[in-house]
């Protein structure tokens, strides 16, 4: 649990540096980043500058090479794989723009699969209450493959949400979505959150889109150029 004075999030001169055919690569070159409990941070900078490796990091997918990578009080640089899973279990929730729902599962089951996980026996109905919640509670038993591409978005949110996850990182929502579907997806995302008080990275290249956001921070070149300091 953070404190009052400390960041829900906090990077500190974050360094990450992948292999490549070419050699190696630097992706993060010293990232400082705050966001506070609650908080709605928008992210957007151009292709290449690092934006979606900054989500995985924070959702322990990908390890930084040194620096500091804090979430919800929990320091990610010791943690093993183990560790990491069960620190993504109890605090992380992501929604891709491919949606990634299991196509062999129903739209219930998806959403249930992270409760679940958490060993909630309620696991189903608390999937269903979800479902209900992002309108599709005449759909649970549809396959994703049944599904409209906002369908499937709404199932992925309430999946990313179902487990009471503390940190909603989104990755391009709307990218596979047409321009009216797409804002009903970000109304929905926008509301759920704010019933929740879930804190909220949004990783965009839609400039709008990032300013429904409390704070926009700016990506150039592995680094936060602008906007990276929460205001607490």
């Amino acid at each position: 649990m953070t404190s009052l004075s400390q960041p829900f999030v906090q990077l500190q001169d974050v360094h990450l540096t992948l292999p490549s055919r070419a050699g190696p690569v630097d992706i993060l070159r010293g990232v400082d980043l705050e966001i506070s409990q609650g908080e709605a941070l928008g992210v957007v900078g151009p292709s290449g500058s690092g934006k979606t490796t900054l989500l995985m990091v924070l959702a322990g997918l990908e390890q930084a090479n040194s620096g500091l990578v804090s979430v919800a009080g929990n320091d990610l640089g010791p943690l093993d794989e183990d560790a990491l899973a069960l620190f993504r279990r109890d605090n992380i929730g992501i929604v891709f723009q491919a949606f990634h729902l299991i196509p062999t599962m129903t739209a219930l089951e998806n959403v249930a699969i992270p409760l679940e996980f958490k060993g909630d026996r309620k696991a189903f109905s608390k999937a269903e209450d979800r479902l209900d919640r992002v309108g599709l509670g005449h759909r649970l038993q549809h396959y994703p493959g049944q599904l409209s591409g906002g369908e499937q978005q709404r199932v992925a949110i309430a999946r990313a949400l179902a487990a009471g996850a503390k940190l909603i990182l989104a990755d391009e929502p709307t990218g596979n979505l047409d321009h009216e579907t797409g804002q009903q997806i970000i109304d929905l995302l926008f509301s759920l959150r704010g019933e929740d008080g879930t804190t909220l990275m949004l990783v965009t290249h839609d400039q709008d889109l990032a300013k429904r956001c409390g704070r926009v921070a700016s990506v150039a070149d592995g680094r936060i150029v602008s906007g990276g300091m929460a205001n607490r």
